[in-house]
Formats: C-alpha cells, structure tokens, sequence
C-alpha cells in the first residue's frame, strides 16, 4: 500500500499561510499593501492584544465588486497578473493572491466592501477558511477587515506568538516603514483604543520625516538625490549624531515597496565608515526607482526581499550617492524642516533671519593667573586639588551648555608661566625648588639591563610627582612638563578622561548610581518595544541613575538621569540601554556592559583641546593621574602623553652625535 498521499484542502491552506503569516504584522502588511494597491489614500489599521484578539483594517479604496468578493478569497487569485510574463514587470505590491486565503485559514474573517457605483456593499465572513456569509450591507466606499482570534484553530502556531505589546510592535515597524514608502497616503495606527502614529499623506518628505521621527531626528536629516537613466534614488540620510547602535532605522524602498537586500546595506555603511565609529550604524530614508524589469522581487513570500540584475552596478550607484551627499554636506544649503502650526508670517521671519549674517561668537579666553579669589580655595592641600578639579568640571559643564564655538588656534609659542609675585586674587602657593642639574658621572662596569628593564627611575609614580616642573602650555592643548632629563608632552583632554573614567568606572562598580532631578524633564518618544523594556527591566533603569514616568501618549519624562553624566548625555545613555536590550544583549552580562558604557558617555565631561585651564587645575590633574594603574592611554586608547630626553633634544639641535 503506498504511503503518499494528496493532502486536504484545509492542510493545504494552513501549510500555505504558515508560509504567509508568521504573526498579527505579516496580515497588517498584507492587507494595507492591498489597501495602496486599491488607490487609497486614507488607511486606518487599529489592533487589539497585539493584534491576536483583533485587527481591523479600513480604507476608502475602489472595494471589491460583488461578484469578486468569494473569488478574492480562493488561493493564487489576483487581480494584479494574469500571466507568468508579469511577474518581471510587477507595478504593485500585492500580486501572489495568497494573502486573503491565507488569513482566512488561520482567523475568523469578516469583509465589508463597496465600490464607488455599487449601490450597497458587501459583507462576507470566512472562519477558519470556510465561508460562513455572504450579505448585502450599508458601506461608504472602500474596504473594511476584522481579523478576529487570530490562529485559534492552530494552537501550535499561536503559543510561539510573543506577548501583546512585542506583537504590537513588530505591528508598529511594518506600519512605519510602509507610512515611509508612500508620503502621500495617510495611515493611522491605534493599539488598543490608543493613537501611535498618524501621517497626513501631504506627500512632503520633510513633513513626514517630523511626523514619523520627531523634530530632533528631522532636524539632522540630509537630502540625498543622484538620477541616471533606468534608476533614481532620493530621500534623506541622517548625519552622525543619530547614529544607532543597530540596523533599525535603515530603511529602503524599490518602486514604493517596502524591502531589503544586503548589497544595499553594505554599500550604504560603506559610505559612512569615515563618519561614524565602529559599530555604529545610521538612519537613512531611500527611495529607489528601478526598471521593474531589472528586479527579481518574487523572491520569498513575505516579498521582503529583492535580487538585481546588476547588483554591482546598483551597488557602486548608492555607494556614490551617499558619499557624495555625505562629502558635500558643508555645501549644501542646511534644510530646515518646517515645524507644523508655525504661521506663514513665522515662517517669513524664520528664512530672514538664515539669510541674515551673523557675527560668530567666541568665548573669550580666561586669564590663568585670575581664575579664582584667595577666599574660595580650600587652605587643606588635599582640598584644595579637589577644588581646582570640580571647577575644571563646571567648566567643562558651561562650554557644553553655551554650543559657542571653540575658540580659535592660538599662537604655536608655549606659554611660559613667569615668576611673579602672587597676585591678591590668586591663591598663594608655594613655588617648587628649581630642580639642580645632576652631575654626570661615568659608570664603569655598568650592569647589563635584564629584558628591557631601565635601571633609571620611573617617570609616573607619586615619589617623582615632586620633582616635576610645568613649563607652559601648548596650543592650549598638550602641557610641557619636565622632569629630570625628560621632556613630557600631556594631552590634557585624554589625561582628564582617563581620570573621569576611572573615577565612575570604580564608582558605578561599587555601588548604584546616584539620580540627580533635571527640570524641566527631558521628554522622550518611545515605541511599543521600548515601552516594554521599560516594565521589563524597571529595576535595571533605577539601578542606572533614570527615574522615567509616562508623560501621555507614547512620551515618557525622564525626571531623575545619572548625577555623574554630564547635561548633554541626559538622554544618550537611556536611548543606548534601549538599543542595547532590543537587539538581544544577554541579561546577566548587561549589568556590566552598561556601567562601562556610562563611564565612557561620562567622559564627555573631560575638558577639551584648546580650552584652557589653569596652571593649578593641571597640578591637581597630575595628583589624580599618578593614582591611576594604568595611566598611559586614555578609554579610547588614544596616548595621554609622550615623552622626549635631553638627549634626543639636544641631537636634533646637533649640540651632540
């Protein structure tokens, strides 16, 4: 007796939407794909539970005529073909006929359409793929689903759904990125009962950037735009500051499709390798338009992805496009995206005031020898090196919180500290000895040095610490520092970072970190997938210093950041812990990677090249760098000094051979 057999009809269909829905997205971007397929322009999808319980679907397309209406729910039954011919010159997103069927085997289905001269519409309800009804009904012009009790007849499939608020984002991302592929249709989205994204199909990018982004994102976007005959791209990029730690805000589009393909991803990231740090990914909005006949995208079901037929030629094309918009930016006139509700009159007043030439600001450099009065420096050595550090840090604060530019190059000479009597404003401290020149003696029978092991003493230990004598400073960035018959050249930037790292590294190791109350709160918008990171792990964001609170809608204010961060970092390290925890990271090690991530972003505390700072704040820079392990190279591996002998000076002066 043989062992094959043709399978039924009803396993047919639920093998083929195992095929097709993979979860309540997968009949989201179905159905609105079809919706933009009819010509709509109004799109409306709500969800209930993740969309398990209930997705309704409305548009106000051409609808479905009476007759079709059982016909659209047989497999492989289309309106976008007719034959195999087709498949190469495909102009709409739907085009398989497997979507309706599909869902009908797996939900409870109920349809109500009507086309624009159709005097009543249609209502037809499917379960399980079996017809239930089919009724004349009351219904403006479009097409209307209600997917109900998705998957209750495949319990199997229905247990590895994840929970409501991961469905509904995963409902959310597709919903994005097809608002993204088609500017000039509204779509609205409402997750149980709440409004989380409405676009108003105007067909402005900019505007859509702002309605989709957020004014902080549309404000750094880049316009991108190269056309050649067969293929055009053009969208916006994002400059380096909206860097992501992941690949979700890469977005691509092939004649209003939502897709993605590999060469393209490497070519863009290619691109950005001279702008942005390793591991570091960028925000990008590009719309392709390519000779559908150079395109395979009947590649899987989902229709996510797309094959070239000149993959080369497609990739060099965006490789050029990017760069040159990347290469050009200080050329291009800035793009000010237009904030919705601002008058025409503020408009007006807007663009005046970027034509009117504005006379930069420079921050007017301090005098080292007036920094502080006599009365505020503690009397107590040890205080007193604490002071000169915690001004270096307020310093530091009020630059990053003026955004004036850095002042201009100095002159190349060294600033020579000279001898003068102490002034009355300034602290009264002790001049060191001059250090006496070593007599030079002649070792006879000299020991031979073991393994590279110098048999002079070390440069950076505290018993040297006395011995060394600040000459002045270079270009307001590196000191000039000697010490015996050295020469030493300091970064005052990465020697200040290792000391801030260092400090909050063991701090944050030891103990949690402190909250500070910000006000006014810094306002957030996050997704559904954030939203649930937030009741996952409300532990973890306490532990870190953030005290976060719902704010209406998807807002959240963060009232409470981590005191050892400075202002502009308020919200970096939130949206970094974000990232970090949606792509995956394993929970026992985030703890750890976290708190070396907040050092770092504390860092940017550290005072900057060409920023002054005071003979005193750079002696209690050195007090604090000697304490350090290991204090030869800054967090980024960048040297914090470099060191130079007599003798080498005197060999470039020729003064010996």
């Amino acid at each position: 007796m043989g062992i094959i057999k043709v399978l039924d009809k009803n396993t047919v269909d639920r093998i083929a939407a195992g095929e097709v829905i993979e979860r309540p997205a997968s009949i989201v971007k179905e159905l609105v794909e079809n919706s933009f397929d009819a010509g709509a322009t109004d799109v409306t999808v709500e969800i209930e539970e993740g969309g398990v319980s209930l997705i309704r679907v409305t548009d106000n397309g051409r609808g479905i005529a009476e007759e079709d209406i059982p016909v659209a729910f047989l497999r492989h039954a289309t309106s976008k073909i007719e034959s195999s011919d087709d498949l190469f010159r495909i102009h709409t997103l739907g085009f398989r006929g497997e979507a309706l069927s599909s869902i009908a085997a797996v939900s409870q289905v109920e349809m109500i359409t009507k086309t624009p001269e159709a005097e009543y519409g249609g209502r037809y309800r499917v379960e399980g793929g079996r017809e239930i009804a089919l009724e004349k009904a009351g219904s403006p012009d479009g097409t209307s689903f209600y997917i109900r009790n998705l998957f209750y007849n495949t319990p199997a499939r229905k247990k590895f759904l994840k929970t409501s608020m991961t469905e509904a984002s995963h409902v959310q991302d597709i919903l994005t990125k097809l608002a993204l592929s088609h500017p000039e249709i509204s779509l609205t989205f409402i997750n149980n009962g709440r409004q989380k994204l409405r676009t108003s199909g105007s067909g402005k990018l900019d505007e859509l950037m702002y309605q989709v982004f957020g004014k902080e994102a549309a404000l750094n976007l880049l316009t991108v735009f190269k056309e050649e005959p067969g293929i055009t791209i053009k969208g916006v990029i994002g400059k380096s500051e909206l860097a992501r730690s992941n690949r979700g805000m890469e977005y691509y589009f092939l004649n209003g499709r939502v897709f993605y393909n590999s060469v393209l991803t490497k070519a863009i990231e290619e691109a950005y390798k001279p702008y942005l740090v390793k591991h570091l990914y960028p925000v990008t909005v590009l719309y392709y338009e390519i000779d559908p006949s150079m395109i395979d995208i009947n590649v899987h079901p989902s229709k996510m992805e797309a094959r070239f037929g000149n993959q080369q030629e497609i990739f060099r094309y965006t490789l050029d496009a990017v760069s040159e918009t990347l290469d050009s930016r200080e050329m291009i006139p800035e793009v000010v995206t237009r904030t919705p509700g601002k008058s025409a009159k503020w408009e007006e007043k807007k663009a005046h005031e970027e034509k009117t030439p504005v006379t930069p600001i420079t921050e007017t450099p301090v005098q080292t020898e007036h920094y502080y009065k006599k009365s505020e420096v503690p009397t107590d050595a040890e205080q007193a090196r604490e002071f000169y550090f915690d001004e270096m840090k307020k310093r530091v604060e009020r630059y990053h919180e003026s955004l004036k530019p850095r002042e201009a190059a100095k002159e190349a000479e060294p600033r020579v500290f000279s001898k003068e009597p102490p002034i009355q404003e300034k602290p009264s401290i002790p001049e060191k000895p001059p250090i006496p020149e070593k007599p030079r003696t002649d070792l006879v029978g000299e020991q031979m040095e073991l393994f590279g092991e110098k048999s002079e003493s070390r440069i950076l230990v505290k018993e040297a610490r006395a011995n060394y004598r600040i000459i002045g400073q270079l270009f307001d960035t590196y000191w000039l520092v000697e010490y015996e018959d050295k020469f030493l050249m300091i970064d005052q930037h990465a020697a200040h970072e290792k000391v801030l790292y260092e400090r909050i590294r063991n701090r944050v190791k030891s103990e949690p970190v402190p909250s500070q109350m910000v006000a006014p709160p810094v306002i957030l918008r996050l997704t559904i997938a954030q939203q649930e990171l937030l009741n996952l792990y409300p532990e973890l964001f306490a532990e870190m210093g953030f005290e976060i609170e719902e704010f209406g809608g998807d807002d959240y204010a963060v009232r409470g950041v981590p005191a050892i961060l400075p202002s502009l970092a308020k919200k970096e390290l939130l949206m970094e812990i974000m990232d970090q925890l949606e792509s995956g990271l394993d929970r026992q090690n985030l703890t750890d990677t976290l708190r070396e991530k907040l050092a770092t972003i504390a860092c940017k505390a550290a005072v900057k090249g060409r920023q002054r700072i005071s003979r005193e704040e750079m002696e209690a820079l050195l007090d604090q760098l000697l304490l350090l392990e290991n204090p030869y190279r800054c967090p980024h591996g960048r040297p914090t000094m470099i060191v130079m002998t007599k003798a080498e000076v005197e060999k470039n002066f020729k003064r010996i051979v």
